[in-house]
């Protein structure tokens, strides 16, 4: 079971007959195989199923959640999950639209198998009747030679077919062209499929509507060569109203991973969502019912300017990713920093994540003048300005109003021994990092 108490207490919404029924409600279903037959296979027996986690990152983000929450929910119908992370994918890469990958050496490949297997196990339940299983693709394709590779599986595939794939068409039309080792990856993919149809009787994968070639290569593949039907589901890329890409935050990727995103970095993102694209995101991220989501979507109509849709959304996914205890420090955080809150129960990690957009400045311990450090920070401009702000009554140190031009703060001041939060009125801030 997760360690995650906010994750391991959601559940599927019981309003709908059944998983696939909530699947389409929650616009999970862009592309599959036989829908009438995916109905018929989810809502009966327990099936095995899998999705694959590629380690070209040393973590997974955003688009990644989407396939790992698709999976809890499928396994809390009481489906088996298989999560495969590609140790051998992984050194090649799935192509991409423009140009090829730059390979990784195989100890950072290795590397980065064990964290994206440490961040896929906390989304899943390994205990159970219908325990996940963490898989990797390098067990089966290590010990195969180029020339049974060719024989067993290669032999299956029509170039043909291949290159009419959007991904490999693209690249085959774009300056880059693409290589053989890239043009082989759906062949891996499909290799991955049966391979775990053969040992695990596994008989549905998940992934992204863009990944679409890549899985029909596997349910193909085994087709041929058991004359067997699996199925596969391709969730929609999730795009913004506006048609920016989603996930990207000041150009960086949303990771999943604490130390390169932090909870309060992805509490923000989450926050500033736009109301055109909150109740879509509601559905696709959260566990939240489809009463509880139409609900949210009427606050989004009739008073938006509360943002409660926007709040309960990245509530959600922060304690889904997080945990709800991390959440709960980002939401005191942000809160102190305005004076609504005590700046000193913040841990370090915490404070510096909420701070780390704010205009900072270093100063030595001995120089804590109230009236230097408003100058250093960048919240006046010269000494005369910092007097002036604080005769009116605007100058604050750690939300505490500061009334006398000549206060110098004391080392037992600093926050965690080296910080200050310096505030010019109600909402202009500035961090002090005073030097050992």
């Amino acid at each position: 079971m997760s360690t995650n108490t906010f994750l391991s207490s959601l559940k599927n919404d019981p309003a709908f007959a059944n998983v696939w029924q909530e699947l389409k409600w929650r616009e999970l279903v862009h592309v599959s195989t036989d829908e009438a037959e995916l109905e018929k296979l989810l809502g009966g027996e327990p099936i095995t199923y899998y999705c694959g986690f590629d380690p070209t990152a040393p973590s997974l983000h955003l688009g990644n959640l989407v396939q790992l929450l698709t999976m809890r929910r499928l396994q809390l119908a009481g489906h088996k999950p298989l999560a495969l992370v590609g140790g051998s994918t992984g050194l090649v890469g799935d192509p991409r639209p423009t140009a090829e990958r730059t390979m990784n050496t195989k100890e950072t490949v290795a590397e980065w198998v064990g964290y994206l297997q440490g961040q896929v196990q906390r989304f899943l339940d390994f205990d159970g009747a219908n325990a996940a299983r963490m898989v990797n693709n390098l067990d089966w394709t290590a010990p195969m030679n180029v020339l049974d590779f060719l024989r067993d599986v290669g032999k299956h595939f029509r170039v043909g077919t291949m290159i009419k794939k959007d991904i490999v068409a693209s690249r085959l039309n774009s300056d880059e062209g693409i290589s053989y080792a890239e043009f082989s990856y759906q062949i891996l993919q499909g290799m991955d499929y049966l391979e775990l149809f053969r040992q695990y009787g596994c008989v549905l994968q998940t992934g992204g509507s863009d990944q679409w070639g890549n899985l029909t290569s596997g349910t193909d593949l085994i087709r041929k060569v058991e004359g067997k039907s699996v199925h596969a589901l391709g969730t929609p890329l999730i795009t913004n109203a506006d048609g920016t890409k989603f996930g990207k935050s000041e150009g960086n990727a949303i990771w999943l991973d604490a130390a390169m995103c932090s909870p309060y970095a992805m509490y923000q993102f989450w926050l500033n969502t736009a109301d055109a694209d909150v109740v879509q995101r509601l559905k696709v991220f959260t566990f939240r019912s489809k009463a509880e989501i139409e609900e949210l979507e009427r606050a989004v109509a009739e008073r938006p300017h509360t943002r409660e849709a926007q709040r309960a959304l990245a509530y959600d996914v922060t304690s889904i990713v997080h945990g709800a205890e991390a959440t709960d420090k980002v939401i005191a955080a942000s809160a102190a920093l305005f004076g609504q809150g005590e700046l000193s129960v913040l841990d370090e990690s915490t404070l510096v994540a909420a701070t780390a957009e704010l205009p900072s400045a270093e100063i030595g311990n001995g120089s804590l003048n109230i009236i230097e450090l408003l100058v250093a920070s960048g919240l006046a401009a010269s000494n005369s300005a910092a007097r002036r702000t604080v005769a009116e009554g605007g100058a604050y140190v750690n939300n505490e109003k500061i009334t006398d031009p000549d206060t110098v703060i004391s080392a037992d001041g600093l926050l965690h021994g080296k910080y200050l939060l310096m505030r010019r009125g109600k909402r202009t801030l500035a961090m002090v990092v005073a030097k050992p």
